[in-house]
């Protein structure tokens, strides 16, 4: 039997406006594609309450209770990382309410807790906190021309292919497997390359591709020498250079040729990615190689598409990057060196 057609309020109205009109029951049936049934039952209905408007209903009642309700909640927010299964067991357990997973998941959704990835992020000890909290103290009266000054510096790695983990379809049962509804992954990304980059408020350095690995004397030859050193003339005699800790850029050679240089160097915390804001740079510019560009076919491609946007970005937006580094010290301290926003 195919599902009975549901009316819609505006055709209700209309089929009460004919009926008033002296239209028959049948002849407004048959205008709307109804059975006779529906419009007598719609005529009697609106002879009695005056409206063509459904009734609240109670709904089906919960299979659980206030007090239940409030235990799954509880359970939740005292254990973020278990289950709605594991939630159903212990609900079991203490009020002998068996109920379905699916249950476990409503109520929590009903009080705003919804199951997400947890966030990344690198681990903090004691000694990192330290490090970081004694870096944004000592950096939290620099005004922006003092930020203005520095070089942020920073390597990263592209894939060939982008892997969109938040990629969703609209899709029909059964059409799971359907061509043009699946997205194809390549193992590893498919290749990927390594570019270094640096910027200050006012300039930018040409994108380095990066072959192989990186030594120390490769980062002072390839990297310093001809990229750091003139970008660090351009800013004046105040500039100031910031690179991480990785080790070919502590390694003693570089630390001799910097030094020799009259570099001055920027003592930068252990694990602080959250406060280099070229770390936005990189999002940036991966946002806009995916989205101003046809999927790259090889690597080469992709360090052209690379290149090509790492010129286009606006100084705009650096010159904001830069003038947030007063709001990340800020935060840094509030936080007691703990992890940023940023």
């Amino acid at each position: 039997m195919p599902p009975r057609r549901k009316v819609t309020t505006f055709n209700k109205a209309r089929a009460i406006a004919w009926l008033q009109d002296g239209v028959s029951k049948r002849e407004v049936g048959r205008r709307l594609g109804v059975s006779h049934s529906v419009v007598v039952r719609l005529h009697q209905k609106f002879q009695a309450t005056n409206s063509v408007l459904e009734r609240p209903r109670s709904g089906r009642p919960k299979k659980t209770t206030q007090r239940e309700d409030r235990f799954i909640r509880r359970q939740a927010l005292q254990q973020r990382g278990t289950t709605a299964n594991i939630i159903r067991g212990q609900l079991r357990v203490a009020t002998n309410t068996n109920v379905s997973t699916k249950t476990i998941r409503k109520r929590l959704r009903e009080v705003g807790l919804r199951s997400r990835h947890p966030a990344v992020r690198p681990r903090l000890t004691a000694a990192h906190r330290q490090a970081r909290l004694a870096f944004c103290h000592n950096h939290a009266r620099w005004t922006r021309q003092q930020w203005a000054n520095v070089l942020f510096s920073d390597e990263s790695r592209f894939n060939l292919h982008h892997h969109d983990g938040r990629a969703r379809v609209w899709r029909r049962q059964g059409e799971r497997c359907n061509n043009g509804l699946v997205q194809e992954r390549v193992a590893f990304g498919g290749g990927s390359i390594m570019v270094w980059g640096a910027f200050s408020f006012r300039h930018r350095t040409p994108l380095y591709h990066i072959v192989g690995n990186l030594t120390g004397q490769r980062y002072r030859d390839d990297i310093v020498a001809p990229l750091v050193l003139p970008a660090l003339h351009q800013i004046g005699v105040q500039a100031v250079f910031q690179d991480d800790n990785a080790t070919p850029h502590r390694a003693r050679l570089v630390n001799n040729f910097i030094q020799q240089a009259g570099v001055t160097r920027m003592n930068w915390p252990a694990c602080g990615p959250d406060f280099n804001p070229i770390e936005h740079l990189w999002d940036e510019l991966d946002r806009r190689v995916r989205n101003n560009h046809p999927p790259p076919r090889n690597l080469q491609q992709l360090l052209q598409f690379l290149q090509i946007e790492w010129q286009a970005i606006p100084q705009a937006f650096r010159r904001k990057l830069v003038n947030s580094m007063r709001n990340r010290t800020a935060e840094g301290i509030a936080k007691r060196g703990g992890h940023t926003h940023y």
